[in-house]
């Protein structure tokens, strides 16, 4: 019997380029919406229809530029990176692990964590659009972004996407909120009155709404992360100072009890657990 492992990978790795392509598209209709057709022709002399291949060679490269900065940001890559490079930073171990290491561990978290998003969007778009020919690329593009959409507002806090659709001109008043509620906003919660207004709100509405999200939630799990080990320290300075090795540096004692407590109670796994429960049960 084959292994699976291929076609999963493959399916996934459809789904990350979908994501891409939507991103694209999110971007070239909100430039479209913003910069008119007269400004193009003032600043190149030009009809649109007749643009220079430097001019768009220069937006071909832009948009390869910035749409996989966009597409790893609508995943929860932001929020596993930051919270391993607190993990880092709480131990004091410098540069170990390597920044190569704590993005190569955060890839595949990010990896194991999207794949159902990313199955859903190789099911949803690229199968009718490229294998059965249902739709078209506008059409993919929507049904694309829907389980982008719904993952991003799983994990969102009610606050940032509140502030984003207040300075959102086409968002702004549509929805309510309960002010006194941080949770998360979904559909099915209280004061997220409906799903067909959930899919009505902008991509880049969502999208900043959803990193603040991210590193709000990032930095408490820092802070969580630090107590134990700022704990460490406060009792190495103290038995130090009662000892009167005042000259004898806290951190050359306190490393090697940090790293044997994290080892102890194994640590890589607690972290990398706590990280992806959170995620893929919505937290």
């Amino acid at each position: 019997m084959k292994s699976a492992g291929p076609g999963l990978l493959k399916t996934a790795l459809r789904g990350l380029v979908f994501c891409g392509l939507l991103a694209a598209g999110e971007a070239v209709v909100a430039e479209e919406a913003e910069a008119s057709g007269d400004a193009l022709r003032t600043l190149t002399g030009l009809d649109g229809e007749n643009l220079g291949v430097p001019l768009r060679a220069l937006a071909l490269v832009t948009i390869f530029g910035v749409v996989p900065s966009i597409v790893l940001l609508t995943t929860c890559f932001p929020r596993i990176l930051v919270v391993l490079f607190f993990l880092r930073k709480a131990l004091g171990t410098q540069d170990l692990p390597p920044n190569m290491l704590v993005f190569g561990l955060s890839f595949l978290l990010t990896g194991a964590v999207m794949l159902p998003v990313w199955k859903e969007v190789h099911r949803e778009a690229y199968v009718p659009l490229v294998e059965t020919k249902e739709i078209d690329a506008e059409q993919a593009l929507q049904r694309a972004e829907l389980p982008v959409k719904r993952f991003m507002l799983r994990h969102t806090l009610r606050d940032d996407l509140r502030l984003m659709l207040e300075v959102s001109v086409q968002g702004a008043g549509k929805q309510s909120f309960p002010s006194t509620d941080s949770g998360r906003a979904s559909g099915s919660e209280p004061g997220f009155s409906a799903g067909q207004q959930l899919e009505e709100l902008s991509f880049f509405t969502i999208l900043p709404a959803f990193v603040l999200s991210e590193l709000k939630t990032a930095f408490q799990l820092g802070f969580l992360l630090f107590l134990p080990f700022l704990l460490v320290d406060l009792v190495v300075s103290a038995v130090l100072v009662s000892m009167g090795m005042i000259m004898l540096p806290p951190t050359l004692v306190s490393l090697p009890l940090k790293i044997l407590v994290f080892v102890l109670v194994d640590g890589w796994s607690l972290v990398v657990g706590q990280l992806l429960s959170g995620l893929q049960g919505g937290g």
